[in-house]
C-alpha cells in the first residue's frame, strides 16, 4: 500500500510543477449558429465538443459559445452523426464561426409525431450522450485488476485515470455543466408531455388566450409530475383550475365529467 501512496505523491507534486512550469494558454470563445443544409433553420440541441474536453449545447435558435484554447479542435454531433473537427487556428471569424449539418426528412418529425414517440425519444437522447449521462465527477477509486488469480500479483489498486482527471477541473466544470443542461432538457420534455394543452384543454375547457395563462402559471415541478399518475395529475389540474377561476372572479366552472378521467 506505501508504493501506491508515493505514486500518487508523485503524480500529485507532477500535476503541481507542470501548472507552475507552464503558462497555460489564454482561452477564448468562439461563437456561432448551427443550421440545416439550407442554411435557413436553425438547429437545437447540437453537441458542441472541443478537444480540451469543454461542451456545450445550442439553444432553440441554433446558436452555441464555447471557450476554446488556441490549438483545439472544435466538432460538432447531432443523431450519432458527426462533422469534421475545425482546428481552431484555422477559423477567421470566431465570433459568427456558423455551420451547416444535413439531416434527413425522417430525422426532423413534427410535433406530433414526437408526441407520440417521447419515451423512443428520451431513449434516443441517453444512447446518444450516454457519456455525458454517465460523467462522475473524479475522485480517488480503487481499479479492478484482471479477472482470475495470479499469485504474487496485485489485483486492485488505485484507479490512474481517476488521479489524472482530478487535475482537469476545466474539463470537469464544463461536463458537468453541459450534464445539468441534458438533464433540465429531458425534464422540460416529460413536463411538456405530460402538461400538454390537448390534456389540459379536456379537464378544463379553457381555450386561448385563457388557456396559455394557465399553461403558464400552473406549470408543474419535475419532482412533483413525477410521482402523480394520470389520474392524481387530473385532479392536480382540476384544482388549479379552480383556483384559477376564482382569482379571475368567475363562480362557474366548466367541467364535462365524462371528458375528465375520474
Amino acid at each position: 500500500m506505501t508504493k501506491y501512496f508515493y505514486l500518487l505523491t508523485i503524480l500529485f507534486f507532477c500535476g503541481i510543477a507542470e501548472l507552475h512550469g507552464q503558462q497555460p494558454a489564454k482561452a477564448f470563445p468562439i461563437r456561432g449558429t448551427v443550421y440545416d443544409i439550407s442554411a435557413r433553420r436553425p438547429i437545437e440541441a447540437v453537441a458542441v465538443i472541443t478537444s480540451s474536453g469543454r461542451g456545450t449545447l445550442t439553444d432553440s435558435l441554433g446558436h452555441y459559445s464555447i471557450m476554446v484554447n488556441p490549438h483545439d479542435s472544435i466538432w460538432f454531433s447531432l443523431l450519432n452523426k458527426t462533422t469534421m473537427k475545425y482546428p481552431v487556428d484555422t477559423i477567421s471569424n470566431t465570433d459568427a464561426f456558423n455551420i451547416q449539418i444535413f439531416l434527413n426528412a425522417y430525422n426532423l418529425p413534427d410535433v406530433s409525431v414526437r408526441n407520440r414517440n417521447y419515451r423512443l425519444d428520451s431513449i434516443q437522447n441517453r444512447q446518444d450522450y450516454a457519456k455525458i449521462f454517465n460523467f462522475r465527477k473524479p475522485g480517488l477509486r480503487l481499479s479492478d485488476g484482471p479477472s482470475g488469480y495470479n499469485p504474487g500479483s496485485v489485483t486492485v489498486g488505485l484507479d490512474l485515470d481517476e488521479i489524472i482527471n482530478l487535475f482537469r477541473r476545466k474539463r470537469n466544470q464544463s461536463i458537468e455543466s453541459l450534464q445539468r443542461r441534458l438533464i433540465q432538457q429531458e425534464q422540460d420534455a416529460y413536463i411538456d408531455h405530460r402538461f400538454n394543452k390537448g390534456f389540459v384543454k379536456k379537464i378544463t375547457g379553457l381555450s386561448s388566450p385563457q388557456l396559455d395563462s394557465f399553461m403558464v402559471k400552473y406549470r408543474p415541478d419535475y419532482d412533483i409530475l413525477k410521482m402523480l399518475n394520470d389520474l392524481e395529475f387530473g385532479y392536480y389540474i382540476e384544482q388549479c383550475y379552480r383556483q384559477y377561476m376564482n382569482r379571475l372572479g368567475l363562480d362557474k366552472y366548466y367541467f364535462r365529467k365524462e371528458d375528465t378521467p375520474f
